[in-house]
């Protein structure tokens, strides 16, 4: 029978038609339609009462969520999470919790995902594998961020440990000149400590091509701290790719 080509709403009229007209056995009936007998008396039902109409597609959807958030709830988290575009349910969550609305990462996730809220390549699937140190304070990331959106010609400069993702420093220092870096990362080892090894780039103030060992002052004073200076590749910012991540998330904001 071709009736699979037809649109859902003919199906059913032809078949509450027929059905009426007991030309054949209604078992026989469904059979052809490929429908069970409980569909058909549905249908059959449904057209005696409200004709048809009575036989249209209804949603399924329930007439009510007891178990949905509330609106004034699910408005907070709108609010919060258009002011911050670049934040997740974990970090909105922190956000919320401090206005004492408290919710669930996974309530507030659903909520940002119902109202379209979640950006395409955040839909992905989690990564399996994290390359990252085993604790706090083995390595941290250092880089100066492009002038791109920045009122200076030289980006801030960021400093991000590399286990923990936590901004160690962000100084909108205007230059790169060793000196001012130095000062930011004294502070920082005050604050921190002092990390067991950092990962930079082949840029200024930290390398140079000059330099027959190609360290710079910066350099030398980090080494004697003990620290073990790691080089990212050329032309590969990937190695640095968490802070290059706050970077980009940094222009975003």
């Amino acid at each position: 029978m071709a009736w699979k080509t037809m649109e859902v709403q003919e199906q059913r009229v032809r078949f509450v038609v027929e059905a009426t007209q007991k030309a054949r056995s209604f078992g026989a009936l469904c059979a052809a339609y490929e429908i069970s007998r409980p569909t058909g008396y549905l249908w059959l039902q449904g057209y005696r009462e409200f004709g048809v109409t009575g036989i249209v597609e209804r949603s399924r959807k329930p007439h009510r969520s007891p178990e949905r958030t509330d609106p004034e709830l699910e408005r907070q988290v709108i609010e919060v999470r258009q002011r911050y575009p670049d934040w997740g349910a974990r970090k909105l969550k922190v956000l919320l919790a401090r206005k004492g609305v408290e919710l669930p990462r996974n309530t507030i996730h659903r909520i940002l995902l119902r109202h379209d809220l979640v950006r395409e390549e955040d839909r992905q699937t989690a990564a399996t594998q994290r390359f990252e140190r085993g604790q706090p304070n083995e390595l941290w990331q250092m880089d100066f961020k492009g002038p791109k959106g920045w009122p200076q010609t030289v980006g801030p400069l960021s400093v991000l440990d590399d286990y923990s993702r936590y901004l160690i420093a962000l100084a909108a220092n205007g230059s790169t000149h060793g000196e001012a870096v130095r000062e930011q990362l004294e502070e920082a080892f005050q604050r921190c400590g002092v990390p067991e090894g950092m990962l930079m780039d082949h840029g200024t103030p930290w390398w140079s091509q000059q330099a027959p060992s190609r360290q710079t002052r910066l350099s030398l004073w980090l080494m004697r701290q003990g620290i073990r200076l790691h080089w990212s590749g050329i032309r590969h910012p990937q190695t640095q790719g968490k802070v290059e991540r706050f970077h980009a998330a940094l222009q975003r904001a």
